[in-house]
């Protein structure tokens, strides 16, 4: 059986710190096999520089969850236009959260 499950992207803006520098965390959970894997993209192209991956997390319920971290310069965070997580497994529907950085506020 396959499940799909619910995908949140969280942002933390360090604007003082960091020069306006921004860490995006996504958050999937409620998924099942163990196999999904997410990845990160910017303007619609793939990204994995600056990216991080949690382990798969077996919840009591039986099914998995999972976290990803995109590290951004504060220039890339600027010209992203989009900023997408997604979801994937081998022969399903890729689950796709996209966050749009002109909407997010500082």
């Amino acid at each position: 059986r396959t499940r799909l499950f619910v995908l949140k992207i969280f942002k933390y803006y360090y604007k003082i710190l960091n020069q306006g520098a921004a860490t995006l965390v996504c958050l999937a959970s409620g998924g099942f096999p163990s196999a999904w894997s997410l990845s990160w993209k910017l303007g619609g192209s793939s990204s994995s520089s600056g990216v991080s991956h949690s382990q798969e997390f077996l919840g009591r319920d039986g099914r998995y969850s999972w976290s990803s971290t995109l590290s951004l310069t504060a220039d890339q965070w600027r010209k992203a236009g989009s900023v997408s997580c997604e979801a994937g497994l081998d022969g399903q529907s890729p689950v796709t959260q996209t966050l749009d950085p002109d909407r997010c506020s500082e």
